[in-house]
């Protein structure tokens, strides 16, 4: 019989886990997403070197690449953790929440002091090693605690902190607390405050030594085809997400030309979380009361692409203001119900958190290829109408991707 940590959840979970796993993820995503739209990008051109789009580039691809790593091996360990220090207070995974927590912050904290751009690097990496640690941890939650028919109601409230997050941020870092060092100290403390709880306050079953498995990286593809097939599906959405978003700042100060781009990217990217928050929570319930999940992921994904193409074809401001209000609403509905999808086709219950570091591994991996692709799109190839449509083109084919997938209608 299988212990309560493997065991297939059947009982729904209380409104009250909920919002302490949605403040954990708005936590999570605030440190995670605030860095890359305003903070690292301030701190890059305030450092006065030449190449600022490559610069960028380089410090999130190479922080990119520390996740690629971080995630799937935190979320493997935390499948496997029994901790002794603290007998069965924890489980397996609260420990890990906890741990990412504290060494993201001290990362964060880091940042706000670097003088160098090497310096800068570094402290986002380590950064980048936390977040991708409590991400694994706080990913496998839904997986290990909600039934199948309530995952697309919290997985839109799980999906929403990725826009809100960065409101919160950019609210803090803008609009109430000045300068960068203190922006990093800001983020550091929201973490810890947003993120601490759900770890001490929340049930996390232990895993008895018989259950236990051998690690192994080894994921049977031919033995799990819609898993492979959702890790293509979320991989090209993202990578056309980093496509459309990494640049954003510079293109409404190069492209645009907005009299205050920092301020001009705030109002996007309220607009872009209305549009976020209309869906996400409306359409994960929708796809659990009709069982059916890959036609919203479709029709997301040509929502995404026509936002993209709009500023393709139109880049100024007033197409800004509608294609951002556009990717909102498209990625809200992608995020809740492809997460949900995707917990529905991981290959085995004792390797949830792993296999979710694998997938989270899609969406670490277009913030390296990201870079890499964009930045000789606009300095070489056409410039950001190049970059959006190439950017609706990729979103496009990752969402039609979801039909392939056969175990989920």
């Amino acid at each position: 019989m299988a212990v309560a940590a493997l065991a297939e959840p059947v009982v729904p979970v209380r409104r009250s886990w909920i919002g302490l796993l949605f403040a954990a993820n708005l936590g999570l995503f605030t440190a995670s997403f605030t860095p890359v739209q305003v903070l690292l990008p301030l701190q890059i051109a305030g450092l006065g070197i030449s190449g600022k789009e490559a610069a960028l580039g380089w410090v999130t691809g190479a922080a990119a690449v520390c996740s690629i790593i971080a995630a799937p091996l935190s979320g493997m360990l935390s499948d496997r953790t029994r901790p002794r220090l603290f007998g069965r207070v924890f489980g397996r995974r609260h420990v890990w929440t906890l741990g990412g927590c504290l060494t993201a912050a001290i990362g964060l904290a880091w940042l706000g002091q670097a003088p160098t751009l090497l310096a800068v690097g570094a402290g986002w990496c380590v950064a980048q090693i936390g977040l991708n640690a409590m991400q694994a941890s706080l990913s496998a939650a839904v997986p290990d605690r909600v039934p199948v028919p309530q995952r697309g109601f919290v997985s839109g409230w799980v999906g929403m902190p990725q826009a809100l997050g960065l409101v919160l941020g950019a609210v803090l870092v803008t609009a109430i607390f000045s300068g960068v060092s203190t922006g990093y100290a800001v983020l550091a403390v929201v973490l810890v405050l947003l993120g601490v709880p759900f770890a001490l306050a929340t049930p996390d079953d232990p895993i008895e030594r018989a259950q236990v498995v051998r690690p192994t990286w080894r994921i049977d593809v031919r033995g799990n085809p819609d898993f492979a097939w959702a890790w293509g599906t979320r991989f090209l959405v993202l990578l056309g997400n980093a496509l459309g978003t990494l640049y954003l700042l510079y293109f409404l100060t190069d492209r645009v030309k907005v009299t205050d781009p920092e301020g001009g990217l705030l109002i996007l990217i309220l607009l872009y979380t209305v549009g976020m928050v209309v869906t996400a929570v409306f359409f994960g319930r929708l796809s659990d009361r009709t069982g059916r999940r890959k036609i919203f992921v479709i029709w997301s994904g040509v929502v995404m692409a026509a936002a993209a193409l709009i500023l393709a074809i139109r880049p100024t401001w007033p197409a800004a203001i509608v294609a951002a209000l556009l990717l909102g609403l498209g990625f809200g509905i992608y995020l809740a119900v492809d997460t949900a999808l995707i917990t529905q086709v991981l290959p085995a219950a004792s390797d949830r958190a792993k296999d979710l570091g694998v997938i989270n591994i899609a969406s670490s991996a277009p913030q390296v290829l990201g870079p890499a692709i964009s930045a000789p799109l606009v300095t070489h190839l056409g410039g950001y109408s190049t970059l959006f449509g190439v950017t609706a083109a990729v979103m496009l084919l990752g969402s039609v991707l979801v039909t392939r997938i056969r175990s989920v209608d």
